[in-house]
This record gives C-alpha cells, sequence and structure tokens, in this order.
C-alpha cells in the first residue's frame, strides 16, 4: 500500500532524539531555542517563537492583538477548520470569503467587499505551499479607503492603526514569493510542523515576527514566551540558573510552548530542508504534472509562475467535468489499488458546526467547485519512482473508468 504521506524519520533525526533524552533537557530548552533562531535566519525575520501547533500560534496572535467578542477575521472558505476555530475561541466571528478558481487561494477582490469597521484581521491561507498575493493584501490593508474604517479596541491595534495580515502559512514553509521566503510576506506568519508537513517535529508550529516599527518584535517574542507558558515570566531554563528559581505569574496565560525533543527533529529536517526535503517534493510533483499533462480531463495545480513557487506540500488534482459522487468513486477505485489519496479540504462552511450556526457553502461556489473534483495525491520524501508511476497509473485508471462509464 502506498500511503498518502508517513512522515521521514531516518537514523539522523533518532540519533538527534536520543542525544536530547540523554541530556537530561527534554521539554522547552537549548534545541528549542537554536530551532528559533535557525527558522528565524532561514525566514529572515526577527524573531520566532516555536509552539506546540500551528493553531495555538494563530490564536496567541489573535489574543495579543486584542480580538474579541464583536470583532471580525476574514478568513478563505477553502481552508482547514484551524483557521476559523481559532477565531471563534476568541469570541470573534469569522468572515468566510470565496477563493480563486486556479490556486484555491483567497481572492482579493472578496476580501475588499468584506471589509468594514469590524475587521481587525485578515487571514489568507497558502493552499498547498502555493503563496497569496501578499503585495495586493498589503497594499488594501494601507489603503486610505479602507483604513479610515479600521476601529482601534486595543493598544496593539491602536500602534498598527490598521488591519493585521496574519498568514496561515501551515503549507508554505519554504515556499517563496517575489524573492522573500514565505514567513516575511505580512506582519506576523504562522507555520505548522505537524507529522504529515514539509517540515515536521511531530507536533508544532511556529510563529515569525515581521511587525512594522514602532513594534519591537523581540518584545512581542518576550511576553508571547510567558504568556504561552501559563504567563510564568521565567522557563524552566532560566530558573536552572543558580539562585533563579523564583517567578511570578503576570496574567493567566496558556500552556503551549514546544519541547526539545520535538525541536530535535526539527533541527535536523530544517538543516537539509533545502538540499533534500523542498527538491525531492518538487521532482514528485513534476513527474505528476508531466504525467497528467496528456489528458484532457487533469487540471493541474498552479505550483510556480513569474512571482510564486509552492512549497510544494500538496499536489491538488482536478478532475474536470465531474460529480462530487463521480470524484468519491474515483477516489475509492484509486484506494482499491492500493494508493492512499486524500481532498484537501472540506471547505469550513459545508462542515455540520458551522452549517448549525448560519453558515452555507453555496456561498462560496467557487469554493464548492474545486472541493467536488479536488484529489490530493501522495508527495513525501520516501516516494519512490515506481511508487510515482504506480500512483499515476492508478489514477488514470480510476478517472477513465469513472469518466467513461
Amino acid at each position: 500500500m502506498i500511503k498518502f504521506s508517513p512522515p521521514h524519520i531516518d537514523d539522523k533525526i533518532i540519533d538527534e532524539v536520543v542525544n536530547t533524552l540523554k541530556s537530561g533537557w527534554i521539554t522547552t530548552g537549548p534545541r528549542t531555542k537554536q530551532l528559533e533562531k535557525n527558522i528565524a535566519a532561514y525566514c529572515h525575520v526577527p524573531n520566532v517563537l516555536c509552539l506546540n501547533s500551528a493553531t495555538a500560534g494563530l490564536e496567541i496572535m489573535l489574543r495579543w492583538f486584542g480580538v474579541g467578542q464583536g470583532d471580525e477575521v476574514i478568513v478563505p472558505a477553502y481552508t482547514y477548520c484551524a483557521t476559523a476555530n481559532v477565531v471563534m475561541h476568541c469570541g470573534a466571528k469569522p468572515i468566510f470569503v470565496d477563493t480563486n478558481e486556479d490556486d484555491f487561494n483567497i481572492n482579493i477582490e472578496r476580501i475588499k467587499k468584506a471589509i468594514n469597521s469590524r475587521t481587525k484581521v485578515i487571514m489568507p491561507v497558502d493552499f498547498g505551499g502555493f503563496p497569496c498575493d501578499y503585495d495586493a493584501i498589503n497594499t488594501l490593508v494601507k489603503s486610505a479607503e479602507v483604513a479610515k474604517l479600521f476601529k482601534a479596541n486595543s493598544p496593539e491595534q491602536e500602534k498598527l492603526n490598521r488591519i493585521l495580515v496574519l498568514s496561515d502559512a501551515a503549507h508554505s514553509f519554504g515556499a517563496t514569493y517575489k524573492g522573500k521566503v514565505s514567513g516575511a510576506l505580512c506582519d506576523a506568519t504562522v507555520f505548522s510542523f505537524h507529522a504529515v508537513k514539509n517540515l515536521t517535529t511531530a507536533e508544532g508550529g511556529a510563529i515569525a515576527f515581521n511587525l512594522p516599527e514602532p513594534f519591537n518584535n523581540q518584545e512581542i517574542y518576550n511576553y508571547l514566551c510567558i504568556k504561552t507558558l501559563h504567563g510564568q515570566n521565567k522557563d524552566a531554563l532560566a530558573k536552572t540558573q543558580k539562585g533563579n528559581w523564583k517567578y511570578d505569574i503576570i496574567e493567566p496565560g496558556y500552556k503551549c510552548n514546544m519541547t526539545d525533543i520535538a525541536a530535535a527533529i526539527g533541527l535536523i529536517e530544517l538543516s537539509r530542508y533545502d538540499s533534500m526535503i523542498l527538491p525531492k517534493r518538487k521532482d514528485i510533483c513534476q513527474q505528476y504534472s508531466n504525467a497528467f499533462s496528456k489528458y484532457s480531463w487533469a487540471q493541474i495545480p498552479l505550483l510556480q509562475n513569474a512571482d510564486k513557487e509552492s512549497s510544494y506540500h500538496l499536489y491538488a488534482l482536478r478532475i474536470n467535468n465531474i460529480t462530487e459522487q463521480q470524484r468519491d468513486l474515483i477516489i475509492q477505485k484509486i484506494f482499491d489499488e492500493d494508493v492512499s489519496v486524500n481532498v484537501h479540504f472540506i471547505p469550513v462552511p459545508m462542515t455540520s458546526f458551522y452549517q448549525s450556526i448560519g453558515y452555507s457553502i453555496y456561498d462560496y461556489p467557487v469554493a464548492l467547485k474545486n472541493f467536488t473534483c479536488e484529489i490530493s495525491l501522495p508527495v513525501y520524501v520516501d516516494l519512490s519512482n515506481e511508487d510515482i508511476n504506480t500512483v499515476i497509473m492508478a489514477v488514470v485508471k480510476a478517472v477513465e473508468n469513472v469518466i467513461n462509464n
């Protein structure tokens, strides 16, 4: 059975994890701090905070910015539920907007129509690792027309004096946009290091801070280190220093720090990200595109253009002119060939909870259209050329069996 997205675990990772266990330091410590510095250098940003998930990073940034009851946060309809759930956790309202047909990403014109005086944050999502149009979004929030609508409700909002652009870059670590690496494309960016992501720490995530003056990104990092450790003003590493045991709780914070065991995995993966992981994923996607471009029923995903290059997290193949039921049947037939595939994503307004509070997928026709015909194919480092050919043959066989009958 060809799996969909197993993690790449080899002796280098195992040895580093064992060394961490033997070091006597397994919670947040020197390896976590080193990973933060290495990611900051990779992304060309002032500071990075590693946490236990991207979800925690998104929610902490919303709370830091003072998002709460009565506020609105603009998110794409085509995303995973975490993007919207964190808005709900803060007591605010997610405002879904439809997406582009070509790349699944949030549509700029629809963002414009959704902005009002309650809008505090825009959360673009880099679907599959392909960056959104950040220049357009950044220009939009700074425009006089939009800026005059902004109503600040917190000190941070007053300081920024405009809508915050918070990128959900769960898929796009290593992607590029106009010569810049994901992480440095807007005010703040949140990555996921979940087990299926390009760069994994088993579970984990990170916030890349890139806030403009007069913000001090180091100060924000220092404060959020406290906020994400129960509001405790010294972490365990700091308290190991002689005579430094005494601490204080400055607020009722949260518990979402990354461990050194997780960071150990990330340090190895980051060290070979550009030399091994990205090239391998790109090669797999190119082989798929070369193979499926021969078929009129295949809509090849957009992975690179003059301004953008994906991190090749997903290969989101779409099958032209099929129904959702046909897509599901195709998936079943692919599985029958011992090949695992997936769908990214069920649009959030289509899920039971969000339907129950008044959202309808029919308000987002492009998201619905893309969902009904999308199939995500396996992309991971240990996929062999023989495996890739098996996937291609299984997809072709399944699609042609369904559309020709």
